[in-house]
């Protein structure tokens, strides 16, 4: 019983796109143009659902955009099914996005909140599951991408200034949220390093 009630506590988050033309993979596409990289992201949809799936963790989609014809929020989304989804607010940056959803989950009553987006096909249930047992002896854990940023990243309490003053989507995001989880004196557990698929030169090595 005791474990089911911590298991209720665990709630992770799915940064996501709807899997529309021109609106997604935006620099692949530049490489291998829009159509390739709608297939490429639809790829990388169902594996990271099917990942999501198989932790058997409580979890919400965040999409980017409402979808387009408005759809009902009591409806789950065709590449999400059985998971509740909601519109991520109109913020510019993706910090104060990301901060919201954690603030939500914490004020729903979870204890354990984990972040994932929807480039890195490396992750799997196994890894979904140690961030949150990580989480049971550290603050803060991290999943390292390839590029310098991160695929994953848990919280215990919300923790604002990890999603402020940061270059997103450059090489300075991981060592700039290590230094701010220093500066706070938080614990930190670290994930195995993945790959993510932003570029050609990802795809290729994915597929290679």
């Amino acid at each position: 019983m005791e474990q089911k009630t911590a298991e209720s506590s665990h709630h992770l988050l799915v940064f996501a796109r709807e899997p529309v033309l021109g609106r997604v993979k935006t620099r692949l596409a530049a490489d291998i143009g829009p159509e390739a990289a709608l297939a490429v992201y639809r790829e990388l949809l169902a594996l990271t659902a099917a990942a999501v799936t198989a932790s058997a963790v409580p979890a919400t989609v965040w999409l980017a955009e409402a979808p387009h014809p408005t759809a009902d929020t009591a409806l789950p989304r065709p590449e999400w099914p059985g998971l509740p989804w909601r519109v991520q607010p109109p913020a510019d940056l993706l910090g104060e996005r990301m901060a919201h959803a954690f603030g939500e989950a914490f004020a729903a009553g979870a204890g354990r909140v984990v972040i994932i987006g929807t480039d890195c096909p490396g992750l799997e249930p196994a890894i979904l599951q140690r961030a949150f047992a990580a989480l049971e002896a550290h603050d803060l854990v991290v999943g390292p991408a390839e590029d310098g940023g991160y695929y994953l990243l848990g919280l215990r309490e919300l923790q604002p200034a990890l999603f402020t003053s940061k270059d997103w989507s450059t090489a300075t995001v991981l060592p700039d949220t290590l230094a701010d989880a220093a500066r706070l004196g938080l614990r930190v557990a670290q994930l195995p390093v993945l790959h993510d698929v932003d570029s050609a030169r990802d795809l290729a090595a994915w597929r290679g």
